[in-house]
């Protein structure tokens, strides 16, 4: 069941966020955040087996999902995205969860690692990885998608999302298997697209952000990517692991840029190992065994 928390964001107390999270399980915290325009329901077909080891959080990031936009003066960028997130997690009385992201969650999770406020991070199809020209591609896919969801009226989007067919036409930039979602869950993905609020300012955070450059010591850290992800192109996996030469480079075949939906049971049995004790031993000693092709 989800539940709403307000918590102030900065030590004067001056400004407060209000963020919506759903939690489940029992074990050691782990923080789920999702990509651009979703909601903390693209994590639904692995929640469930997480929450078997772990106790899940799954967030709506601000401005998106059912989470309300950042208070006027904060900014969507990771500046301003990743002191809400840490104070989120005092208020949950969370100290240092295991974090996975997709896409700019990856980001974020990658960023927390940083900032050493997690500990272990699994970053699927992160952003930050990318040439000046692949970034350039992945806002015009984002934007259109953006702009289909907007002009689509509810009717139309439902009716879609009735067949096999009309769930390709609506998630298929997103899923390699977007006949797997159920009808539902791409009628609500798509609401949330067209709702969320937080879109254009993480959206133009996100044409001027410098890439992702801190190499993440001591930290278990799996980096990994679908082979058939039609925003982000999985050679930027090599990239990642150069950054970052502790990492577990992944590869999930047949999966797309949101590959918890294409191969549920994959993507979770990674974000476990990932968070199992060990981990950045295993990694270090996997060198770059199982790492992307170009």
């Amino acid at each position: 069941m989800a539940e709403t928390l307000s918590f102030p964001i900065d030590p004067a107390g001056q400004h407060t966020a209000e963020v919506v999270y759903e939690r489940v399980g029992g074990g050691e915290p782990l923080v789920l955040l999702h990509g651009i325009g979703h909601h903390l329901q693209v994590w639904d077909p692995v929640v469930g087996i997480l929450a078997a080891e772990r106790d899940v959080i799954a967030v709506d990031l601000p401005g998106f999902g059912r989470s309300p936009g950042l208070p006027a003066g904060v900014s969507y960028d990771l500046a301003g995205v990743v002191p809400v997130l840490r104070a989120l997690f005092e208020a949950l009385g969370l100290e240092r969860p295991h974090v996975a992201g997709n896409s700019l969650g990856g980001l974020i999770a990658l960023q927390l690692g940083h900032e050493k406020l997690v500990r272990s991070v699994t970053a699927l199809a992160p952003a930050g990885f990318w040439t000046d020209a692949e970034r350039r591609y992945a806002v015009g896919m984002l934007l259109g998608m953006r702009h289909g969801a907007l002009r689509l009226p509810d009717g139309a989007v439902t009716r879609l999302a009735r067949t096999t067919v009309g769930r390709a036409a609506l998630t298929g930039t997103i899923y390699a298997r977007p006949g797997r979602r159920s009808p539902d869950a791409v009628v609500a993905e798509t609401r949330a697209l067209r709702e969320a609020t937080g879109f254009e300012a993480t959206l133009a955070a996100g044409r001027t952000a410098s890439l992702f450059t801190h190499d993440l010591p001591d930290l278990p850290v799996t980096v990994a990517w679908g082979t058939k992800d039609r925003i982000l192109p999985h050679r930027q996996g090599v990239r990642a692991k150069r950054v970052i030469p502790g990492a577990r480079l992944v590869r999930l075949p047949g999966c797309g840029h949101v590959p918890m939906n294409d191969d549920p049971a994959l993507v979770a049995r990674v974000i476990l190992d990932t968070s199992r004790p060990g981990a950045s031993r295993r990694a270090a000693e996997a060198g770059t065994a199982g790492r992307v092709g170009r």
